[in-house]
């Protein structure tokens, strides 16, 4: 098992209602080439048209050929953060965006945009889709500790136009200091260089 953790829900992002019409179950994972039909939400077998570089592969995200550890982790580690990160893709790709807004640092604030403008963002996007690498290692600076996770964006726009971006998120939590909340000691996202952003 190499270290990419690959998040392929194939969803259709289009359906936007936030109480997360024509999704499956939250976090349930397709096999590799399921879609999702936009009329039902049934399940089919149809080869997806879009198929992103495969890790290693150029434009792909990175793989050391290092394998994963299957043992539990704690939300506090690195690869919580990139649990995190998977759920916010997972959302996206379900068209909860509120939901996935709220993962942002500062209540959703930190992604630049209010909760409405967030959402709105996403209504060019016809598929949005993402494969989430091995998250890196913990930093710390000024009493918060930072991780950064490779991400890669792929999926088609409604004009059509298929689209393939890859780059990182940063997560943020504050470190386990007197006072802190059990919010604040949560990973949320920082910032991402992904784009099309967010």
């Amino acid at each position: 098992m190499n270290r990419i953790l690959p998040l392929i829900l194939l969803l259709c992002a289009a359906c936007s209602n936030e109480d997360g019409g024509n999704t499956v179950q939250d976090n349930a994972a397709l096999a590799p080439g399921a879609s999702v039909a936009a009329d039902d939400g049934a399940v089919d077998n149809l080869q997806s048209p879009l198929n992103p570089p495969a890790p290693g592969e150029p434009g792909g995200l990175p793989d050391d050929r290092t394998p994963v550890s299957e043992a539990p982790f704690t939300q506090d580690s690195a690869q919580g953060a990139a649990n995190v990160v998977q759920t916010y893709y997972a959302l996206l790709e379900q068209g909860k965006y509120r939901e996935a807004w709220r993962l942002w640092s500062e209540g959703g604030e930190a992604s630049g945009m209010g909760a409405e403008a967030f959402t709105a963002s996403f209504a060019e996007y016809a598929e949005y889709h993402a494969n989430i690498g091995a998250p890196g290692r913990i930093e710390g600076a000024a009493g918060s500790l930072y991780v950064t996770v490779p991400v890669q964006l792929y999926g088609r726009l409604k004009s059509g136009e298929p689209f393939n971006r890859k780059g990182a998120v940063t997560l943020r939590r504050v470190n386990d200091v007197p006072g802190s909340t059990g919010e604040q000691r949560r990973w949320h996202i920082a910032s991402t260089d992904v784009e099309p952003r967010p």
